[in-house]
């Protein structure tokens, strides 16, 4: 089956925010994929499928329950990416979050991080590079959004 006909996966995927008291985004969480899972180590937004029935925003919900402990307000509709790596072609629906309540717990044996631009943590999975560079388009960032 060519990439083409590859039907992608839907992803629901959680951009967490921080904003000041003026309402500027600031910091964003990235965590690290699982040691069980493909690209383990490697950092990105968290998120995970969309089940049969559900829309992003509830996917997004319960992944993030899932993984993180959490509970999310609205979730903002972004962007949308389609990803084609080895293992799967996804269609990743990028969501910001700016209200959730909860302590944060690593529940998949993950790690957090808040980062910003110029993200320090490494490796960045390929599908979180694109979101760093619409952040620095955002934000006017002009130098590099990630370390190699």
């Amino acid at each position: 089956m060519s990439e083409a006909e590859r039907v992608p996966v839907e992803v629901a995927v959680g951009v967490l925010v921080e904003r000041d008291a003026a309402g500027r985004e600031g910091r964003f969480l990235l965590t690290s994929r699982p040691p069980d899972k493909v690209y383990a180590g490697y950092w990105e937004y968290p998120g995970g499928k969309v089940e049969a029935g559900e829309t992003v925003e509830q996917a997004l919900a319960r992944e993030l329950r899932e993984e993180l402990g959490i509970e999310i307000g609205p979730a903002h509709p972004w962007q949308t990416l389609v990803m084609d790596y080895p293992h799967a072609r996804v269609r990743l629906n990028f969501c910001k979050v700016f209200d959730w309540t909860g302590d944060f717990q690593m529940l998949e044996g993950q790690q957090m991080a808040w980062a910003d631009l110029p993200v320090q943590v490494k490796p960045v999975l390929p599908g979180t590079i694109p979101v760093l560079q619409w952040f620095a388009a955002e934000r006017g960032h002009s130098g590099p959004t990630h370390l190699d």
